[in-house]
């Protein structure tokens, strides 16, 4: 059989071409001499990620996807560029016995992998990746560090030491700086990055991405661009320049990848120099729907009975960075109606939502939640979004206002939903007004999410289940639950988890309840009752998606206590 009879044997084994497709390709290819690969390609009938999987597969060597892969950028330039554009070749991370992974177009070629071997002194593993794809990845990653060289030498030339600041309006608008402060944040959001940390070290400048929650080191750029970079992020964000011992706050909007992105900045003097924290805040994140923050139906149906009543108090519960604001600005979305007076007070505004007047308190002028809060009652308001309780007073007054006939969204930080109510009473609010006003509490916490790709499943001990407070009941020997639990890969960065949803538990106050708050009974008499009347805790809803092969009963674990 020949090569090509071979090739189209194998995709037809896979079912990647028909019969027919074969036949024909085959008769082109006699006319034309092109190898069948070609010829399959030019007639749309595979990809060129089929072929080169395919082809891989038939001499026994790995395939590997770029554009699912994520390479690691502390490796990718382990060879200089030069090189990787001369042997189509890569490093794009470490395998699990210490070898080296180089993606290559031509595996074969023995010279290239014994001068990678002779370079990097590591044990090379190659696997095989389309032209095209490695022709992107080398542009990406080479394009960044070539520039980052470029950008030190002319920030060092232009700045000197670094501290000099008489120059450094002509300096920000240089091409390198701006460069690399645009392809920092195309970076990060690209990696689905929620924070950018820059940060000032001793003898460099340090770069982090926060992904789903976690902190992960990018890179380390030269001292010498620090003043520069920052200062250039300062102009972005029209914050003061030539102020470095106190910390700022400031604000950008860009469109990155054709999508509107806001980013929340604040600086924070160090020794080393001023750190700045960029928040991400995503613009089509505002946008989500109920169905995308992770409720299970019967959950978001107790929700929904309460945000869709005129009037009364929700408030959503939780630590910061449990997603209370996602949550919130979804329910606007849904309550966002021509006839409906919506006006939010907020510090700060992190998401701008059409249709709807958002207020941003300012403590300096004297506008806090409280003084907001009262000058809103008398703008004929329906609903009202109040980020945060702080204080008796706002407390009172958001209390009071959902008393008089307005829906009123709020958050607290507490650890879950039945000791809200006797926060509320603690911080000075009477019960027979928190009886009356509040209608629903939302607790939540953000866990992350399994990666589809390389999760595992396995079948959990029947003590592993018992400690996880697992339903026994709806256990039996032939219906024992499948779990899954993370493992690693390329995709999600060799962490097992990408992306993030939420876990809820929706306490609704009903007369019991509001007997028991009257009464100041304890908070676990109110958990109790709230279960009783169908509240499902927040443990209880972590382990039904745990069920449900979203996440692992270690992530529940590690968010609810």
């Amino acid at each position: 059989m020949s090569d090509g009879a071979q090739l189209g044997t194998l995709l037809q084994a896979q079912r990647l071409i028909t019969q027919a497709q074969l036949d024909a390709a085959l008769a082109e290819q006699a006319s034309s001499g092109k190898p069948l690969g070609r010829v399959l390609i030019e007639r749309g009938n595979i990809s060129e990620t089929d072929l080169v999987r395919t082809l891989a597969e038939q001499v026994g060597l790995e395939f590997v996807d770029l554009s699912e892969r994520a390479i690691d950028a502390s490796v990718a330039g382990l060879i200089p560029e030069h090189l990787a554009r001369k042997y189509q070749a890569l490093p794009v991370g470490w395998d699990e016995t210490g070898r080296l992974v180089v993606a290559m177009g031509d595996p074969s070629n023995v010279f290239a992998v014994d001068d990678i071997r002779a370079l990097t002194g590591a044990d090379i593993y190659t696997v095989v990746a389309t032209a095209g794809q490695l022709q992107d990845a080398i542009d990406r990653f080479h394009r960044l560090d070539g520039e980052v060289d470029t950008m030190a030498q002319e920030a060092a030339d232009e700045l000197g030491d670094g501290d000099d600041l008489s120059n450094v309006s002509e300096v920000i608008e240089d091409a390198p700086i701006v460069k690399f402060v645009n392809l920092l944040i195309t970076q990060a959001v690209s990696d689905r990055a929620s924070d950018i940390h820059v940060e000032p070290a001793e003898k460099d400048m340090r770069i982090r991405f926060r992904i789903d929650g976690v902190l992960h080191e990018v890179m380390h750029s030269p001292k010498s661009i620090q003043a520069g970079v920052i200062s250039r992020l300062k102009v972005m964000s029209d914050i003061n320049i030539a102020e470095r011992r106190i910390p700022q706050d400031g604000r950008m909007s860009l469109t990155v990848g054709g999508k509107p992105v806001d980013l929340r900045v604040a600086t924070l003097p160090t020794v080393f120099g001023e750190k700045v924290v960029m928040r991400i805040l995503d613009k089509g994140q505002a946008l989500l729907s109920m169905d995308d923050q992770g409720f299970l139906p019967d959950v978001l149906e107790r929700y929904a009975s309460s945000y869709r009543k005129p009037y009364g108090t929700i408030l959503v519960t939780g630590p910061t960075g449990s997603g209370k604001s996602t949550t919130l600005y979804a329910t606007l979305n849904i309550l966002n109606e021509v006839s409906r007076n919506i006006i939010t007070i907020e510090d700060p505004v992190e998401y701008r939502l059409a249709g709807i007047n958002q207020m941003q308190i300012n403590s300096r002028a004297g506008l806090s939640f409280a003084a907001a809060l009262r000058s809103i009652l008398r703008a004929d308001p329906d609903v009202l979004l109040v980020g945060e309780i702080r204080d008796r007073d706002t407390a009172t007054i958001a209390v009071e206002a959902s008393l008089t006939g307005h829906l009123v969204l709020t958050t607290l930080h507490t650890n879950d939903a039945a000791s809200t109510p006797l926060r509320l009473v603690e911080m000075g609010v009477e019960p027979f007004l928190v009886t009356s006003a509040l209608d629903c509490v939302l607790a939540q916490r953000l866990a992350r999410k399994l990666c589809d790709r390389c999760k595992e499943q396995y079948q959990p001990s029947e003590a592993e289940l018992i400690e996880a407070g697992w339903p026994m009941e709806d256990v039996n020997g032939t219906d024992w639950p499948v779990l899954y639990r993370h493992v690693g890969c390329g995709t999600c960065g060799k962490t097992g988890y990408r992306g993030r949803f939420a876990l809820h538990e929706v306490m609704l106050v009903t007369e019991e309840i509001e007997k028991l708050i009257i009464e100041r009974r304890s908070t676990d008499d109110i958990k109790k009752v709230a279960v009783m009347e169908g509240m499902i805790p927040l443990r209880a809803d972590g382990l039904r998606k745990v069920g449900a092969g979203l996440t692992g009963l270690e992530e529940v674990f590690r968010v609810v206590s």
